[in-house]
């Protein structure tokens, strides 16, 4: 019996963009693990897009608040969008968020646990919320940044609301440059890590795991070149360079002039102002990814009935 099913096999294609036989073949020899059927894709050049598979896939908003030298960004889940839309689930994103802000680490049960402004808790107001909406909703996530000096600027692409939409960032620029110089540049920074989705601030932080993941990756596709081994082992180390570089922040090529590096950018700018500046840390929010989102018949012919 098929360790997957025809619904794996449709999820599969809209990850990696490839061909239904070609998807079937992948989750049959993955004996129905997703994630190794996309990376046999990528490795077999079958997947046409790297980063389908993180894509949004979940509802609800990310919220941004930033107070003085310090911004957090929290994620709240609802099923549909729908609630995403609803005024009561907007404020509640917005006042989790400036509670969020108040916390000292980024716990999400101590966030849950912590005074909403209406009274009760963060959790109890969630609770009420998903018998009021009738929707199931969570509080998922929160990282907060701070500087010494500096800004944390905000950033919220695609915005249901003021501080609220689909991705959320948060740049935290140390300097002592004024914040008119500083300002200006967080928001080049913002919208350059909403669209190009770094995966880390540099090399040195990039996931253990994920790497490996691209070495074996590169490996394969090497050793399909039939070329010799010393000559495979510089295409893998190549590639796993390549990656690093394509998927850290300070070395991506920035949006706003592809010449310059996103260090370089920070760099150039600290010395037209006279002041370092220094890109300390960083937040993207994108909501829902690496959830897997379900939708059930009766939410699915909901939306048809409205969309049509």
């Amino acid at each position: 019996m098929a360790a997957f099913t025809a619904a794996d096999v449709k999820a599969l294609r809209e990850k990696t963009g490839a061909g239904m036989m070609d998807a079937k073949k992948a989750l049959e020899e993955a004996n129905g693990d997703i994630e190794a059927a996309v990376d046999a894709l990528r490795a077999k050049g079958l997947a046409t897009a790297q980063k389908k598979s993180s894509r949004t896939a979940a509802e609800g908003l990310v919220g941004v608040a930033v107070a003085g030298t310090k911004g957090v960004a929290v994620e709240v889940n609802s099923e549909t969008d729908f609630v995403a839309k609803n005024d009561k689930f907007q404020d509640f994103v917005r006042k989790t968020t400036a509670v969020a802000l108040g916390l000292g680490a980024d716990d999400v049960d101590a966030l849950k646990a912590s005074a909403y402004p209406d009274g009760g808790t963060v959790s109890d107001k969630l609770t009420d919320n998903v018998a009021t909406i009738g929707e199931n909703q969570q509080v998922r996530r929160m990282k907060s940044v701070a500087v010494s000096q500096g800004v944390i600027v905000p950033y919220v692409h695609n915005a249901a609301a003021e501080g609220l939409g689909k991705i959320g960032v948060l740049v935290a620029l140390e300097s002592a440059a004024a914040a008119d110089v500083l300002e200006p540049l967080g928001k080049q920074l913002a919208m350059h890590i909403a669209s190009m989705f770094p995966q880390a601030l540099d090399a040195d932080g990039l996931d253990p795991e994920v790497i490996e993941r691209e070495r074996k990756i590169a490996a394969e596709k090497a050793a399909e070149s039939g070329k010799p081994a010393e000559v495979q082992e510089k295409m893998v180390d190549g590639a796993v360079k390549k990656f690093a570089k394509e998927n850290a922040l300070l070395s991506q090529a920035f949006v706003m002039d592809n010449k310059l590096t996103v260090a370089d950018a920070v760099a150039k700018a600290g010395k037209d102002a006279g002041a370092e500046i220094v890109l300390k840390d960083y937040v993207r929010f994108q909501l829902g990814e690496g959830i897997e989102k379900e939708v059930s018949d009766f939410a699915a012919e909901v939306a048809a009935a409205v969309a049509g």
